[in-house]
């Protein structure tokens, strides 16, 4: 290692300290957590992944020949990330923040090779490591997705239809929140029904249209809002199409990182389908108002 040392740039020298500096801020993130996280299993991981990188901040200690201080704001940032919203998303999340840094890797193991090894091996053992981790709202994901699509479908294509229909934001918020709700209770029992006929224990089939009651629930709460706050139908119309949006992007943007699925493909599809029923119902709550001559 003396060779490599006196051959290493002082560019190269910055390059690793900040390496090792990511290293020792993740030791104690994975430190810290592991001991708030219940479980045993998800402690054990958690020790493993920490003790792994402390083992990668040494090997850049080898070469820098210098201790690094950790990001203590990184530290708390993704301490509280992971436990408000979930340990794989938090910690996914931190090492997505890696995978932008793999050309400095690629340029730093032109004069030291080791350390593109290093960087293959950790990426490739966290993400191991990190499948791990048992958490029980992903493995209900399914049930929340079921939850949300729907309710975005059929409120968004109902507010629409009862926009024009009606033209009052009170008996369409009335209206809306009335179906709303009444849909939620039967989508949680289709779905405890739906799970209890493929053989799952009455536990587990109740936590679960529990999950897509309450997405669906939130939901309807989220779309109805506008029309609550906003006196203008059309304007809390389209609030209502921006805040289904919105809600359709920080779902599958917490997906995507949590399961690693493709984000733009998910998002486009799920906004398509929404915004497509709202302009159908639209039309719908147009010819309805007009051929049959309500006026209210």
């Amino acid at each position: 290692m003396e060779s490599a040392e006196s051959a290493i740039t002082q560019e190269t020298l910055k390059k690793l300290k900040d390496f090792q500096r990511n290293e020792v801020t993740e030791y104690h993130i994975y430190t810290r957590l592991s001991q708030r996280v219940k479980g045993e299993r998800n402690r054990e991981v958690l020790r493993r992944i920490a003790k792994d990188e402390l083992r990668h901040y040494n090997f850049y200690k080898g070469y820098t020949q210098e201790d690094v201080e950790p990001s203590q704001r990184k530290i708390t940032a993704f301490y509280w990330i992971s436990r408000i919203f979930g340990l794989t998303f938090g910690l996914k999340l931190m090492e997505k923040g890696e995978e932008r840094a793999k050309h400095v890797y690629k340029e730093v193991a032109l004069e030291i090779p080791d350390v593109q090894h290093v960087a293959e091996e950790e990426d490739r053992h966290e993400h191991e490591l990190l499948d791990l981790i048992e958490e029980e709202g992903l493995e209900y994901v399914s049930s929340i997705v079921l939850g949300l699509n729907d309710a975005l479908v059929e409120l968004t294509g109902t507010l629409a239809g009862l926009t024009f229909a009606l033209q009052n934001t009170r008996l369409i918020a009335l209206t809306g929140l009335i179906t709303g709700i009444a849909a939620s209770f039967s989508m949680g029992a289709s779905e405890y029904l739906s799970t209890k006929a493929e053989g799952t224990d009455s536990r587990r089939a109740f936590k679960s249209s529990l999950y897509t009651w309450t997405a669906y629930l939130i939901t309807v709460i989220a779309l109805i809002l506008p029309f609550l706050l906003v006196s203008n139908y059309f304007v809390s119309l389209v609030l209502t199409l921006v805040i289904g949006i919105l809600i359709i992007l920080v779902f599958n943007f917490y997906i995507s990182v949590a399961k690693d699925l493709p984000f733009w493909k998910r998002f486009f599809e799920m906004s398509a389908i929404s915004l497509g029923v709202a302009a159908l119902s639209f039309g719908i709550g147009v010819l309805i108002r007009t051929f049959l001559g309500v006026d209210i």
